[in-house]
């Protein structure tokens, strides 16, 4: 892992430390803590909402607009690790785990499992 990476990586893992600690917060002066109060309905709908802002952003040609995007899209994805007391970091593995392994079989392997 080389500089880059591990700053990256203090970045996710700051970002969410700071999500855990919203949890305590109040709903009505944290938008964090609004979104864990609604549950994991309420942190899905926001994150298909920025999906779909993801998918309309790739359609244009601002590469800013899609990072924007993406990141909003990251950021909810990331509150639904912390309602569910998850961390980043065991995202960050499974993602390692799935290097040289096909596309193919990780998704075969996923339908079979099920």
């Amino acid at each position: 892992m080389n500089d880059t990476d591990q700053s990256d990586l203090e970045v996710i893992s700051r970002l969410a430390d700071v999500l855990e600690s919203r949890r305590a917060m109040d709903p009505d002066s944290s938008y964090v803590a609004s979104l864990l109060a609604g549950g994991p309905d309420a942190i899905a709908a926001k994150i298909t909402e920025e999906a779909g802002e993801v998918v309309e952003a790739a359609a244009e040609v601002d590469d800013k607009h899609v990072i924007h995007e993406v990141a909003d899209l990251w950021f909810h994805c990331m509150v639904l690790l912390t309602e569910r007391g998850l961390r980043p970091e065991q995202v960050l593995a499974e993602l390692e785990r799935r290097f040289g392994v096909s596309g193919h079989k990780e998704k075969l392997s996923r339908a079979s499992a099920e």
